[in-house]
């Protein structure tokens, strides 16, 4: 058995998990959804990775660390101090040393892939982000309306202003999983990203940016194969 310690993205809070826990214990595994001070303008990244360590702290047996969408910022900071068997980018971003969440958009282009992104699907490019249009889109109707009706968790702006502060990437073993469908991070701008800043290729998975939500089944089967990969 393992533990598995979901970090959600920005202003995810741990509902975007609640999918998913369900199918991990399934297969035998016990599930921790990490509650980020996400409103607290007081917290920035320490704190965001405090969250993650005291979620990790004392599971018994093997823990793997699952980063969505921005928590590819906090995850690492975790993972450099508590031990832990495996961490998965989920449709994550990837830091570089003292480069800023706010600073990650421009670095990596992600703006013109966006956009080219919504041309090869017949979509106008704005730089406006829909909810509906580039993280729901293959979410089932009744989960959408569900987050739509709960009305999203408040995100402050203190983290995208921090640089990352390690000096490198953690020695802990990393694997990177993205949705081919995925309309905000497309998947030949991760790969590009990925290739350059982690050298390690990027697998993939039917479904878009929150995968937790659209296809629980198949995450859930996925991560279970990388913990066995792992030898976990």
């Amino acid at each position: 058995m393992a533990t598995y310690v979901l970090v959600p993205g920005a202003g995810g809070g741990v509902w975007v998990w609640h999918r998913l826990i369900p199918e991990l214990a399934a297969l035998g595994h016990d599930a921790i959804a990490v509650d980020l001070p996400t409103g607290d303008d007081r917290a920035g990244l320490t704190e965001y990775a405090d969250a993650v360590v005291s979620a990790a702290e004392g599971v018994e047996g093997a823990v793997i660390v699952v980063a969505q969408s921005m928590g590819g910022f906090s995850a690492p900071l975790a993972c450099a101090r508590v031990p832990v068997g495996l961490l998965v980018m989920l449709n994550a971003m990837v830091p570089l040393p003292g480069e800023t969440a706010g600073e990650w958009w421009a670095a990596t282009g992600h703006a013109e892939a966006r956009a080219g992104q919504a041309v090869r699907e017949g979509r106008t490019p704005t730089e406006e982000v829909d909810l509906l249009v580039d993280f729901f889109h293959d979410v089932p109707p009744e989960i959408t309306a569900e987050a739509m009706a709960q009305g999203g968790t408040a995100q402050s702006g203190t983290p995208f202003g921090q640089p990352w502060p390690l000096p490198e990437w953690p020695d802990v073993p990393t694997r990177f999983l993205q949705g081919r469908d995925d309309r905000f991070f497309p998947l030949a701008f991760q790969r590009e990203v990925v290739r350059e800043r982690l050298g390690i290729p990027v697998d993939e998975m039917p479904g878009g940016h929150l995968l937790a939500l659209s296809r629980p089944v198949e995450l859930a089967a996925r991560l279970d194969r990388y913990r066995a990969e792992h030898g976990l």
